[in-house]
């Protein structure tokens, strides 16, 4: 059996993964969504129509919950073609305003999570044509004051997307790092809970089924790194060129 694996599917860019991939995957026979909350998953599975989509409500982040994800892995022995760990999220906030709870939170979805999941359906990726996507950010691209944990976390999901992608190559395994600018999901909803987004970034979201359909395109063809739009490619570019610390007084 062939699946498909999606985290962080019950809203943003996870769902919008697996309405994609339900589309354009034709030899995926079930996508298994990963998400906490069970009632969104319920209602992708019954919006999607033609393929099987297989509901795992657990939280990454939770060890324990997860096991519930690794013992159905055990159970069906399935081959994973695409894994997509799109669970993540940020807080916006000086760090010395930010709840420790908060801010340790997104280490360990962003993070931590993601390194279990991933490590969790490795031995299930079997050698040939097989895709991780993981969701990283333009954040990390250089260190932001105001989201400085959720660009950390993202700058290692990035350096982990490197480094997993020449360890893998022996066994066909593509890794794509997907990088995009502020999008229009549910993600500000919870970013914005001790300052909003600043203007210049709410000026620039993007679609997210436009990310989401370059991320796919990108990874099919074997690309390393996936960044949506102009204006965050230039920025990605200026990263590369210019000192850390001018990027931070700029960005600032």
């Amino acid at each position: 059996m062939n699946i498909a694996v999606v985290t962080g599917a019950s809203s943003g860019l996870g769902m919008e993964f697996v309405k994609q991939i339900a589309v354009k995957y034709k030899r995926i026979d079930e996508i298994w969504v990963l998400a906490r909350r069970s009632n969104r998953l319920i209602e992708l599975q019954n919006s999607v129509k033609n393929v099987t989509v297989r509901p795992i409500t657990c939280d990454i982040s939770d060890k324990e919950q997860l096991m519930v994800y690794k013992n159905l892995l055990n159970q069906y022995k399935p081959s994973i073609r695409v894994l997509v760990n799109a669970a993540g999220y940020g807080i916006i906030g000086h760090f010395e305003t930010v709840s420790e709870e908060d801010s340790c939170g997104m280490c360990d979805v962003n993070v931590t999570g993601l390194t279990r999941v991933t490590s969790i359906s490795l031995p299930y990726m079997n050698e040939g044509k097989a895709n991780i996507i993981n969701i990283a950010s333009s954040a990390s691209f250089a260190p932001q004051p105001s989201f400085a944990v959720y660009a950390a976390t993202k700058a290692y999901v990035k350096s982990l997307s490197t480094a997993l992608r020449k360890e893998l190559a022996y066994r066909g395994i593509c890794v794509t790092a997907v990088c995009p600018g502020p999008v229009k999901t549910e993600f500000f909803d919870v970013a914005e809970k001790y300052t909003q987004i600043k203007l210049f970034k709410r000026m620039f979201k993007a679609n997210p089924e436009k990310v989401v359909e370059k991320a796919l395109r990108d990874a099919y063809h074997n690309s390393h790194i996936s960044v949506y739009g102009i204006t965050m490619k230039l920025y990605r570019i200026a990263a590369k060129i210019f000192p850390s610390d001018f990027i931070v007084k700029f960005i600032s």
